[in-house]
């Protein structure tokens, strides 16, 4: 499959098997991780691979989006190492984003789904996984194989027509944003 297929037919999996994901396909995707763009090269991403029954029910206290994956991801960026931009804007968010981003389609790859979770407890997130102050969580990703009855959301394909988000040489012509509920 080549990436602008990737593109289009990667979704968000709600619902997993519970088969274990083999450790050759996790060293595949954390590898292809590795391989992520940061700024200066830094590389601030520090990625906790959750896989135990321990560890899940943990996840399981953070957030309601589990959705009973086999593996989960914690991504999260050192603060101390991520680079600060000349006005003193952590990017460790931005790289952590994109090594996200990196896991998600190396997963996809492997035969893989998964989805990105933002909303979680990060108090609890800190103290369930004894992180310490300096790493920031930014992002669970849980991932397996997708169940037969798997299927993208309704939404999945609904995508805005270009000319609503790419401009060229100015934003003279803009219009204001699309408004969206907490409604996810």
């Amino acid at each position: 499959m080549n990436f602008f297929s990737m593109c289009k037919e990667r979704y968000s999996v709600r619902k997993f098997l519970p088969n274990k994901v083999e450790k050759i396909k996790i060293k595949f995707i954390t590898e292809a991780a590795s391989f992520a763009p940061t700024a200066v090269n830094y590389q601030p991403q520090r990625i906790l691979v959750l896989e135990s029954e321990e560890s899940l029910e943990k996840v399981k206290e953070c957030t309601p989006y589990h959705f009973n994956a086999p593996l989960t991801f914690l991504i999260c960026y050192d603060k101390k190492t991520s680079w600060k931009d000349n006005m003193g804007k952590d990017i460790g968010i931005v790289d952590s984003s994109i090594v996200v981003t990196h896991l998600m389609f190396a997963a996809l790859e492997q035969g893989l789904g998964s989805t990105w979770v933002g909303s979680f407890d990060y108090d609890k997130v800190r103290k369930l996984f004894s992180l310490p102050d300096y790493l920031e969580p930014v992002a669970f990703l849980p991932m397996g194989y997708p169940a037969d009855d798997s299927r993208p959301s309704q939404m999945h394909k609904n995508r805005l027509d270009l000319a609503k988000t790419v401009f060229f040489e100015s934003f003279e012509k803009i219009e204001p944003a699309i408004e969206h509920g907490n409604n996810h």
